[in-house]
């Protein structure tokens, strides 16, 4: 027994933070959402264990985890998550582990972000950066350094690879996305969403954010009568044709906006937030812009509202 105690008295002791194994033990990357967590396992590969928080199909404004989950936060190597307030579920947990010595990375902080510009949310910065390849670009450069950084033992050589493979298809993905938004009229490229998450793209592109049926960033808020009536009124004026809803999310409200409209309007769906299942469409981020490209450029080119 005074052995045991002279071992907790040292551990208790000790300056040093790998003391009684709580920096030793900690291993592996934990991520926030499941569209970082995409980018994040073409970059790191079979070369360490990488554990993403977010189901697909999933909210990221509103998702929590289980106490289970948030234990493996505090233990993790390095812990990914979007910032900017977008996980707005889990950012106490990514404060708490930070708290603890874990190292984070917000990856929001690093791409350039741009601010709202309309409705409650102006001003603030947006987080949804993944609708822009270029900036997903910069993101996977950021996550590689970060990886090599804190991840101890990890194949540096296998990272950078990975790293390298992954952004030619990045910006292959912006070549691409780049062409077939070109068979768009300009005064076409306008976008109503169920709420503000395409800025990214339509600064990219070249695109037209007429509103959202939610006039905010986060879809915890909710819209007035008169928010949806001011919103169908621009819609009408400009024409518009789709309006596009998020996958995840049920899309009531905007089938109530393209009422109020009164013209024909689509309401198309977009994996705008959430990667899919397997087999759902958009179960990588790759898929996931290519199939968003697809339904934009469908819905833009069909009869105009």
């Amino acid at each position: 027994m005074t052995i045991l105690i002279r071992v907790l008295v040292a551990c208790l002791l000790l300056a040093a933070p790998t003391a009684c194994g709580s920096t030793a033990d900690r291993s592996g990357i934990v991520v926030t959402t499941n569209i970082l967590g995409d980018l994040t396992r073409a970059v790191v590969g079979d070369a360490a264990d990488v554990t993403v928080l977010m189901a697909p199909d999933t909210d990221p404004h509103s998702f929590a985890i289980s106490a289970r989950q948030a234990a493996e936060l505090e233990r993790a190597g390095l812990v990914v998550h979007n910032g900017l307030g977008l996980e707005e579920g889990v950012a106490r947990n990514v404060a708490a582990a930070r708290s603890a010595g874990v190292p984070a990375l917000a990856v929001a902080d690093h791409i350039d972000p741009i601010s709202y510009v309309a409705d409650e949310s102006a001003g603030r910065a947006d987080p949804h950066f993944w609708t822009d390849p270029h900036r997903v670009h910069r993101a996977v450069e950021v996550i590689s350094a970060h990886v090599l950084d804190h991840v101890r033992g990890i194949d540096a050589d296998t990272v950078r690879a990975n790293t390298d493979r992954y952004l030619a298809e990045i910006d292959e993905l912006d070549r691409w996305m780049a062409e077939q938004f070109a068979v768009i009229p300009p005064e076409r490229r306008q976008l109503v969403t169920n709420h503000h998450v395409f800025g990214y793209l339509a600064q990219r592109f070249g695109f037209q954010v007429i509103g959202a049926v939610i006039p905010s960033g986060t879809t915890l808020a909710s819209p007035s009568p008169s928010d949806l009536g001011a919103l169908a009124g621009a819609v009408r004026t400009a024409g518009v044709g789709a309006i596009f809803a998020d996958s995840s999310q049920p899309d009531r409200l905007a089938r109530v906006l393209a009422d109020q409209v009164g013209v024909h309007v689509q309401v198309i769906a977009l994996h705008s937030e959430s990667l899919t299942r397997p087999g759902g469409g958009a179960d990588s981020y790759l898929d996931m812009m290519r199939a968003n490209t697809a339904a934009i450029v469908r819905g833009l080119t069909g009869p105009a509202a």
